[in-house]
């Protein structure tokens, strides 16, 4: 018969062996895989990539892709100020006057956060003269940007005309940013927290304004 004090002692033992097997299993264990959602660049799906591959937004610098593009969207985003300097005294309509207005105030406020970006980089800001079109090479125009035989033509326009070229014209030069953000990727850059923020705003933003242009112009040749 086996005495209260053995039972105790057994009972402890026993409990002292299951802790231990629990222990060893818990140490043994794999972790659970953990996987993460990684947006794609814009016009790009996302990816599923295991949490441990995932880069951190602090580990991401820019590169000179980034540069360039920044350098270069400066440009771009002035020639469509030019245009939109035009409007007044040209168009009759009521909605290309306030459609202008709220491009000319958005890509104004996106060259002010370029210049930012590039000057606390210590990189080059570019002059914008009246025909600062062309890539760094001095050759072919950038995507999306009017000739100035185009820009001539725009500004020779009024009235009906002046709308029609204006949305076509605009459309075209909004399509050149959408290419220069695919591009921007392509090469590697908008990988950088700030800049791909902006980047990101940027392509939603031109995408958002073609569609608008796309049924104004739609009503105008109505």
């Amino acid at each position: 018969m086996i005495s209260s004090t053995s039972s105790r002692q057994l009972l402890a033992l026993a409990l002292a062996a299951a802790a231990a097997i629990s222990a060893c299993t818990a140490e043994t264990a794999p972790p659970p895989k953990v996987n993460v959602v990684q947006p794609g660049a814009p016009g790009q799906g996302s990816k599923v990539l295991p949490a441990d591959q995932v880069p951190s937004s602090d580990d991401r610098e820019y590169t000179d892709a980034d540069v360039r593009f920044m350098q270069g969207m400066i440009r771009h985003h002035s020639q469509a100020l030019r245009m939109t300097a035009l409007v007044t005294g040209r168009s009759e309509s009521s909605d290309l006057p306030r459609f202008a207005k709220r491009i000319e105030i958005s890509q104004q406020d996106e060259i002010d956060q370029m210049v930012r970006w590039l000057r606390a980089r210590l990189q080059q800001v570019p002059s914008v003269g009246s025909g600062g079109g062309h890539d760094h090479g001095g050759g072919e125009l950038m995507p999306g940007m009017l000739s100035e035989a185009q820009f001539a033509e725009l500004e020779q326009a009024t009235g009906e005309r002046f709308d029609r070229l204006f949305y076509e014209d605009m459309i075209q030069h909004h399509l050149g940013a959408l290419t220069m953000v695919e591009r921007l990727f392509g090469d590697g850059g908008g990988e950088e927290s700030e800049i791909n923020q902006f980047v990101t705003h940027v392509d939603a933003d031109q995408r958002i304004e073609i569609d608008r242009m796309r049924t104004l112009l739609a009503e105008t040749n109505g």
